[in-house]
């Protein structure tokens, strides 16, 4: 393996790693990423992480506050409020594209599975996540626009850290799973107007009750 290859292997893995512990939280907000503890800790060389931090830099998930000094951006009130400004723009066009373009029997199907969720137990609300990426992942394949789903990769990015933040609360885990059926009704219905009116109900109650979180636990 050449050493360009095994670099970027490298790099790939220390933003892959770095990356999981700035959205699992165990790299908070305000930590300083020194280059040489993250190198020893990620077992890399300083080139190879430099090129990670470059990366994580231009998805804004940490900061270059000088030349030697790196942190983990923050992400408050104020932030959240603007990337859910884009998501809104971004998801009610694709909902708009994917209920023109999209496969509606899978979409059906797609709105019988959040009819039929478990949100009791923590395996169940795991499933619940992992269909709400599978849905992504159809409304994604249905618009077929690369730059709106490569816009999305990186808000999703962030959505990760904003979903830690917000606590699993019962009733909003079971309001977000039927909005989530409405919009994959609308879709498999073809009807445009409505997936987008659903997407934008939900990103405005997800959006509340993520600041409602955040405001509870400052009090």
């Amino acid at each position: 393996m050449s050493p360009s290859v095994e670099r970027s292997t490298a790099s790939d893995r220390a933003y892959a790693e770095l990356l999981d512990g700035i959205q699992s939280g165990a790299l908070p907000a305000g930590l300083v990423l020194g280059e040489v503890e993250q190198a020893a800790r990620l077992g890399i060389s300083r080139t190879p992480l430099r090129e990670a931090l470059r990366r994580l830099v231009a998805d804004g998930l940490v900061v270059q506050q000088s030349p030697r000094v790196t942190v983990v951006a923050a992400l408050n009130a104020a932030d959240i409020r603007a990337l859910f400004e884009i998501r809104r723009a971004l998801e009610e066009t694709s909902a708009r594209l994917a209920a023109v373009r999209g496969d509606a029997e899978l979409f059906a199907a797609l709105a019988a599975e959040f009819a039929h969720v478990d949100l009791a137990a923590r395996e169940g609300r795991d499933d619940y996540y992992a269909l709400i990426d599978r849905f992504d992942a159809a409304l994604d394949d249905a618009v077929d626009n690369d730059y709106i789903a490569s816009a999305l990769r990186t808000v999703r990015t962030h959505l990760v850290r904003v979903r830690r933040m917000a606590r699993d609360k019962p009733a909003r885990l079971a309001a977000s799973a039927a909005e989530h059926r409405t919009i994959a009704e609308a879709l498999a219905a073809r009807d445009g107007d409505l997936a987008a009116h659903a997407t934008h109900v939900h990103l405005h109650n997800a959006l509340t009750g993520i600041l409602e979180t955040l405001n509870e636990g400052q009090k």
